[in-house]
């Protein structure tokens, strides 16, 4: 059977979300029994079905307040604002002691039926990564086009929060793990 380079890859892609999201449906101890059905499922990056139930920013509210992680004299912040107007706005910033390493601003918006997450960082270019993936407590965006990272994804249970980035760089896959905590936010 001769299939092409670029069916192959859409073949790999969808069977990668497939048992990811089997993986995450197992773990979560969910019986058959409380299944979505197949129109129930949202649609994603990887199988964008005509009327399949739209992925809204309420999806992924569950990002929203502070969060940060202290490692080694390094801190890693993040703060997400409540849904509103269809968005979330994000900033994050990076601090070795008290000098400022790096910043992004991010704004997570609804596009299309999915989620586009629209990464502003500090000295590089913007990049839109869309929703591959959107679930209770995670979620995991795309683009194969963007030189490092390629995958954006958060995972979250109660008050850890789990963010990371993966992708190709100098033909090595890489995978970069950030896990926070929920903090106060500040100014309250």
């Amino acid at each position: 059977m001769n299939i092409s380079r670029s069916r192959r890859l859409v073949l790999t892609a969808r069977t990668a979300v497939s048992l990811f999201s089997l993986a995450a449906f197992l773990s979560e101890g969910t019986s058959v029994g409380q299944a979505m059905t197949e129109a129930e499922r949202p649609a994603t990056a990887a199988d964008p079905r005509p009327g399949a139930t739209p992925v809204g920013i309420q999806s992924v509210a569950w990002l929203a307040g502070c969060w940060e992680l202290s490692d080694k004299g390094r801190t890693v912040e993040e703060q997400w604002m409540a849904p509103r107007g269809k968005n979330m706005i994000g900033m994050g910033r990076t601090l070795k002691g008290e000098a400022l390493v790096e910043f992004e601003h991010i704004v997570l918006r609804e596009a299309d039926g999915r989620l586009a997450y629209e990464a502003h960082p500090s000295g590089q270019p913007s990049a839109v990564f869309t929703s591959k993936l959107v679930g209770d407590g995670s979620v995991v965006f795309e683009n194969l086009e963007h030189d490092f990272p390629q995958r954006v994804g958060y995972d979250r249970k109660g008050d850890a929060l789990t963010g990371w980035v993966e992708g190709t760089k100098d033909g090595k896959t890489r995978r970069m793990e950030f896990p926070y905590k929920r903090v106060p936010c500040p100014g309250r």
